[in-house]
């Protein structure tokens, strides 16, 4: 170990407010759909975050720049959990950030009756049994759904939401369908929607979405974002959020 480094681990400069992040070298890193959905997030001076499968706590970094009380991240994998809370010594962020190892099934248990304003999430995008499943298994629980499944998600965010609380997330188009259903059945009102493209003569390649708990219905879909470049991982600075309205 050296500089705070493990084996296999490399500091990488999230180019933006002095950031840094702990990341694995050969593992799972965080991407464009990462930042694209710290921009679309809007985090209110006293809000309390949850991200849930935060992987490295990407998103806790580079919302703290937003503002909010707090911030929890929980992940199933214990060396991801310990990275980031690594990470966030590293920021000077431990009074703000934290991270825990939990099953998202059991957020009940895990908060015992507490309650967030804000739940963030990045979770895997594609079903069990899909597609070519990576040799890395951080890699692969991030991209497959083999420790939990869309429905999981939704389910143990709705059951630590404050009334109002809004609900970010972002995922693939073939999933929209399956989010929207999922959130309307946990009482997640979709409220905004936003399609990313990487090339604006191309279908989208992501989608943000904005719930809010038990609400009523009205959605807003909002004019598409396109990434800049060829649609590679980007800073956070290297985009303008949309100003919108709930």
């Amino acid at each position: 170990m050296a500089d705070g480094l493990l084996e296999n681990e490399q500091l990488d400069d999230l180019l933006t407010g002095g950031r840094v992040i702990l990341q694995k070298k050969d593992g799972f890193r965080y991407g464009t759909d990462a930042v694209a959905l710290a921009q679309f997030a809007r985090i209110g001076v006293n809000d309390n975050v949850l991200d849930i499968g935060t992987g490295g706590g990407i998103l806790p970094m580079l919302l703290s720049l937003k503002g909010g009380a707090g911030f929890m991240g929980i992940d199933i994998v214990p060396e991801m959990v310990d990275m980031a809370n690594r990470s966030a010594k590293m920021n000077g962020l431990t009074d703000r950030v934290r991270f825990i190892c939990a099953d998202v099934r059991k957020l009940p248990e895990v908060f015992a009756g507490e309650k967030f304003d804000v739940v963030v999430t990045n979770p895997p995008y594609k079903k069990a049994g899909s597609g070519i499943p990576s040799k890395n298994y951080n890699a692969y629980v991030a991209r497959h759904e083999a420790l939990c499944t869309l429905e999981d998600v939704l389910a143990g965010a709705a059951s630590v939401m404050k009334t109002c609380a809004r609900l970010y997330m972002v995922n693939r188009p073939d999933r929209l369908c399956d989010a929207m259903e999922l959130m309307r059945r946990y009482g997640i009102e979709p409220k905004r929607l936003r399609f990313v493209h990487a090339d604006p003569l191309k279908a989208p390649v992501m989608f943000l979405v904005c719930g809010v708990k038990d609400a009523g219905s009205e959605l807003i879909v909002e004019a598409p974002q396109v990434l800049s470049g060829n649609g590679g991982t980007v800073g956070f600075s290297d985009r303008k959020e949309l100003e919108c309205t709930l």
